[in-house]
């Protein structure tokens, strides 16, 4: 029974292989149910067929045939049609009506469309009913490997690090083929390195290696290789490339090479510690993050002296001074340098070469530089209330080899300087004695110049030292009580009673082992000390029972005494104010007493100073009233001046007027011999000569007649009648005469030949009023007399 069943399945499947073969191979595969040949049992007609098979791109003539469709209906009047989106007259796909067989019309591509569903009909070719019922199938479109596969981009980029190890890894390219993935080998990829095969490797996925190990960015950074994608053997065989660009990225594999074996360099001697001095340029081909040389010097006393600090964006060293440089102590600096990068593995040293040396000179130039003080600061003590010759003194010389000689002074902006004095030789002294209760400390800038070689003129080198002066304390400052020294006491206290505990203070330094002694500078007859172990002291009620009418306010002296050398002892008055008071003994009325309102002495010099500036600004401003009222009444008016005919010779103000009347000649009288009818000598004439323009002006007179000496009447007739018979002169009333006053007289003409108005425009009126001697004027002007005026 086992073996027949094994038969029949065997059986079954060899039947489904040869069916499937005949298939893939395209061969319709009809079976005819034909009634005379079938020797099975019918019990269902039904189509034969459930799907077809084509070759994609098929190169044989159109059209090409798929498969047949057949069904068990055996008429002579059946038709086959077939329906579908790509079926019919006119479609991809048609059927022979007779006989079944279904055709292509164009040729086909899987990529596109990889199957198609029809639906077969068996119709009546009269009446067109069908005769089977409709049945649905599938054709199926076999892959050909006509496609090549295409990068998913057309450049590719990738990095790894120089000097990396064969195999590794960079980067990963893809390529995709549309080919039907199921067909064995029409879809799968393989790659190829047709460019830059010798530095880099590719596998089946894609993925890129390093194939050398010695790919040094320095001398390459950057390579482009080209990829071929290819598929399995197809119709065509086409592949597609693409360019994968690989970036090499910098490791610090190099080391520092010095450009120079000598560096030399000049720096002036007061050079700023911690500046540049100068640079020194090394090649390291590595990218700025990996350089990290290091300098170093292996040869010289000099290593406290230099420093070279590195600078990686310009790949140099640069060398500072870390201490001041001293032209007069060392002229010239040399020393060996190194320069390594300890950070590079010696896996990356190329031909040993892992350092490199450099020789460095300086050369230190001598500059005029300012004093230089022995010590940084200074600082002196002065015992308070001393005036010492000497606290102290300062020292600076001259760094150059010149050696000039040192000045001291003490500037004006130094703290409470003035009651210091420094000599020239740099001794500190004090002026007056300090108090160290008022100013401990006292801060002084000394500064010192450098003067030229006679020691007359500062060179303008100098340099400041600050002096520091403390002041020792001494027991000069009796003790005291703390404030506030006022108590208050009930009227009605018993006796006992606490009224205050005092403390004492004491201006001066307090040791620890102060003692501070209390007692009363009289015995009070109403309050007791009591001294306490703490440097305090109790005052108490002795006798109670107050009376505030005789005394509200008690003053209690205390005595107080330290234990200093010298001891000193200080009275301090305690003022106590009797209160009422409760029952419980609290204050409820207390006077206080009247305060002392003082002035501090800084006040009164102010005020004092205040009173003194404004009696001086008072006092010189009534000197100057004085003083120009005697101006005045001493000084002559300008118009007097013009006036006197004996001191000027011009008639007009004007000392410009040259062409007025030359009063010179009115002197004239006086020339000659003899005496005056007076009997007094005549007064000297101020010029004996006429003046020049008075000469010119006047023409040639006649003779006239001796005047009389003295007589002054006598000569105004002459002069008169000299006037008169003048035929060359021009007319007094004339512009020439009255009409010029000179070109800096401030005077107007007084000519009437230039008056505008007449005198008929002219009110003289007021002649009346200037009295009777003006009366005989006011009636040659036409105007009515004022009968009211007497003669």
């Amino acid at each position: 029974m086992e073996k027949q069943i094994l038969i029949l399945f065997l059986a079954a499947a060899c039947k489904s292989v040869i069916r499937a073969c005949a298939e893939a191979e395209n061969f319709p595969l009809e079976l005819p149910l034909s009634g005379a040949q079938d020797v099975r049992p019918r019990f269902k007609r039904d189509w034969i067929w459930n799907q077809m098979h084509i070759q994609e791109e098929m190169t044989g003539q159109l059209p090409h045939l798929v498969g047949k469709i057949t069904s068990s209906v055996n008429r002579k009047n059946a038709r086959y049609v077939l329906k579908g989106p790509e079926a019919g007259e006119g479609k991809l796909f048609q059927v022979h009506a007779q006989n079944g067989d279904v055709y292509a019309f164009e040729r086909l591509d899987r990529e596109k469309k990889s199957e198609y569903y029809l639906t077969a009909y068996i119709v009546d070719k009269d009446t067109n009913e069908n005769l089977e019922p409709p049945s649905n199938f599938t054709i199926k479109v076999h892959d050909v490997n006509d496609n090549a596969p295409e990068f998913a981009q057309r450049v590719f980029n990738g990095s790894v690090p120089e000097m990396s190890a064969v195999g590794t890894s960079v980067t990963r390219v893809t390529a995709v083929d549309a080919d039907d993935p199921t067909v064995l080998g029409h879809a799968s990829v393989s790659y190829n390195i047709i460019r830059g095969r010798e530095y880099f490797t590719i596998d089946g996925s894609g993925t890129i290696f390093t194939a050398v190990n010695n790919l040094d960015r320095e001398k390459q950074s950057k390579y482009e290789i080209v990829v071929e994608a290819k598929d399995g053997p197809g119709l065509r065989g086409e592949s597609s490339t693409a360019t994968v660009v690989i970036t090499l990225s910098d490791i610090n594999d190099n080391f520092p090479v010095f450009t120079e074996t000598n560096y030399k360099f000049v720096v002036p001697e007061d050079i700023r510690v911690g500046s540049s001095l100068g640079s020194l340029t090394v090649e390291d081909p590595d990218e700025p993050q990996n350089r990290m040389t290091k300098y170093s010097i292996v040869q010289g006393e000099y290593r406290d002296t230099f420093v070279i600090e590195l600078d990686a964006s310009r790949n140099q060293g640069i060398i500072k001074p870390m201490k001041a440089l001293d032209y007069e102590h060392i002229k010239e600096y040399s020393f060996t340098i190194e320069a390594t990068d300890p950070t590079i593995s010696l896996h990356y040293l190329n031909h040993g070469l892992s350092k490199n040396l450099a020789v460095v000179h300086i050369n230190v130039t001598d500059v005029d530089e300012p004093p230089v003080f022995s010590q940084r600061f200074y600082h002196f003590k002065l015992m308070e209330n001393q005036k010492k010759p000497l606290i102290g003194s300062v020292l600076a010389r001259d760094p150059d080899a010149a050696q000039r000689n040192i000045e001291y002074s003490i500037r004006k902006t130094s703290d409470k300087g003035q009651f210091f004095r420094i000599s020239k030789q740099g001794y500190i002294s004090n002026v007056k004695e300090l108090d160290r209760e008022i100013y401990p400390w006292y801060n002084l800038t000394v500064e010192a110049k450098e003067m030229d070689t006679r020691g007359n003129y500062p060179t303008g080198q100098e340099s400041i030292v600050q002096v520091h002066v403390e002041i020792l304390d001494e027991n000069d400052n009796a003790p005291e009580i703390a404030q506030p020294n006022d108590a208050r006491v009930c009227e009605n206290a018993a006796p006992g009673t606490l009224v205050t505990r005092i403390l004492a203070t004491d201006k001066d330094i307090t040791p620890r082992d102060v003692k501070f002694k209390y007692s009363l500078s009289r015995e009070d007859s109403n309050f007791t000390l009591t001294e306490n172990r703490d440097n305090s002291a109790n005052i108490t009620v002795k006798y109670g029972q107050f009376d505030r009418e005789r005394a509200k306010v008690h003053y209690l002296p205390v005595v107080i005494s330290d234990n200093g050398k010298p001891s000193l002892t200080g009275t301090t008055t305690l003022v106590i104010t009797v209160c009422k008071c409760n029952d419980h003994g609290e204050p409820t009325f207390c006077e206080e007493p009247a305060k002392q309102v003082g002035v501090s002495i800084q006040a009164l010099v102010a005020i004092f100073l205040c009173i003194l500036t404004i009696v001086v600004i008072t006092i010189l401003i009534v000197l100057r009233r004085r003083l120009r009222k005697q101006d005045r009444a001493q000084g002559k008016n300008v118009a007097e001046i013009h006036e006197q005919l004996v001191t000027y010779d011009e008639e007009g103000g004007g000392e410009m007027d040259t062409n007025s009347y030359d009063v010179s000649v009115l002197n004239s009288a006086c020339k000659g011999s003899g005496k005056p009818p007076g009997g007094k000598p005549p007064r000297p004439a101020l010029d004996a000569r006429p003046s020049l323009y008075a000469q010119i002006q006047k023409p040639p007179r006649p003779a006239q007649p001796q005047a009389v000496t003295g007589e002054m009447a006598v000569m105004i007739e002459v002069k008169k009648e000299e006037a008169d018979h003048d035929g060359g002169g021009p007319p007094y009333d004339t512009l020439h005469i009255y009409g010029y006053e000179g070109a800096e007289s401030i005077a107007e003409s007084l000519s009437s030949l230039v008056t505008d108005s007449s005198d008929s425009d002219v009110d003289y009126d007021f002649l009346n009023d200037w009295g009777p001697r003006f009366k005989m004027l006011a009636e040659l002007y036409g105007t009515e007399p004022n009968q009211e005026l007497v003669y």
